[in-house]
């Protein structure tokens, strides 16, 4: 019996191992998501990036997840649910900052957009009555000062529209997040992130269709062409299947990590590959905004049902 203990044992930490060294990928892959989109941008107009990446993130997801046997099914009665999620969590967001990251700095645009997880937990404070403990009150007086400082050099000026889009990414991310806990939704998550990306997509197509048309995504250099098949494929498509088996098999906290890992990975990343240069305010409300997600992610005991970007 002892032998059979270890052997277990032994075969658990095998696969938390796994797990942990996919959290890290996972880290590069969204990271490197933004990085993809911006080298995109300039030859592929937002609406027809998102349309080409969400579909065919929606498509890898639903084939990775058919062949490794999960359940697709949604409830009748959480089918509009998972509509109203993907349209917050999906359309919004993803038009949003491809916008965003057309108009100003991927890296400031990265910067606010992961404050989310602050005003995730303001609005579960407003909406579901969820007690703001002294770690979610000092995330938000720390997410606050780092957008203070992030916005002040420029009061003097014409604040870009990519602070607002990008602002708006994060509260739509987290409305939506508050959305699903609102009404109690009880589908799988993997289920749940399928369809968030097929509904998001029919949103995005409608968008695409009534403001800019039909989808521009030829001719493209290649650089451009494989920072699209990047940000679809692996950067919604798989990373979203892999975040679900990973949350599945760590703690919350170990997959919260990988979440902090992203903002890290892309603006370093902004810096070398884009050749972005943050100013000092930048850095200052990198670092508070970041000190302020993990107050929230890195509680003990934290159920982490966001849909990740």
């Amino acid at each position: 019996m002892p032998h059979a203990h270890l052997k277990k044992d032994t075969a658990q930490a095998a696969v938390a191992g796994k797990a942990k060294l996919l959290v890290l990928l996972l880290a590069f892959a969204w990271g490197l998501h933004w990085i993809a989109a911006a080298i995109a941008l300039p030859e592929v107009p937002p609406w027809s990036l998102r349309f080409a990446g969400v579909g065919l993130g929606a498509a890898t997801l639903f084939i990775a997840a058919r062949m490794s046997g999960h359940s697709l099914h949604v409830p009748r009665g959480e089918r509009r649910h998972v509509m109203v999620a993907g349209f917050l969590n999906v359309a919004a967001f993803q038009v949003m900052s491809a916008f965003a990251q057309q108009y100003g700095a991927t890296s400031r645009v990265i910067i606010i957009v992961y404050s989310m997880p602050i005003w995730a937990a303001a609005l579960s404070w407003l909406a579901l009555g969820e007690r703001l403990d002294k770690a979610r009150l000092l995330a938000l007086v720390l997410c606050v000062g780092g957008l203070s400082v992030l916005i002040w050099p420029l009061l003097g000026h014409q604040i870009p529209p990519s602070i607002f889009l990008a602002l708006g990414c994060a509260i739509s991310w987290a409305a939506a997040t508050v959305y699903l806990k609102w009404v109690k939704a009880t589908v799988a998550p993997l289920a749940n992130a399928a369809w968030q990306l097929l509904f998001g997509f029919v949103f995005i197509t409608m968008g695409m269709l009534v403001f800019d048309g039909p989808p521009r995504l030829w001719p493209l250099h290649m650089p451009a062409l494989l920072a699209v098949l990047y940000v679809g494929v692996f950067g919604v498509g798989l990373a979203h299947f892999l975040w679900w088996a990973i949350v599945a098999r760590l703690p919350a906290s170990t997959a919260a990590i990988g979440s902090l890992l992203v903002p890290v990975v892309g603006v370093i990343a902004s810096i070398v590959v884009l050749g972005e240069h943050p100013t000092v305010p930048d850095i200052v409300g990198f670092v508070l905004i970041f000190g302020a997600a993990a107050c929230v992610l890195l509680q003990p005991n934290v159920k982490h049902t966001e849909i990740p970007e």
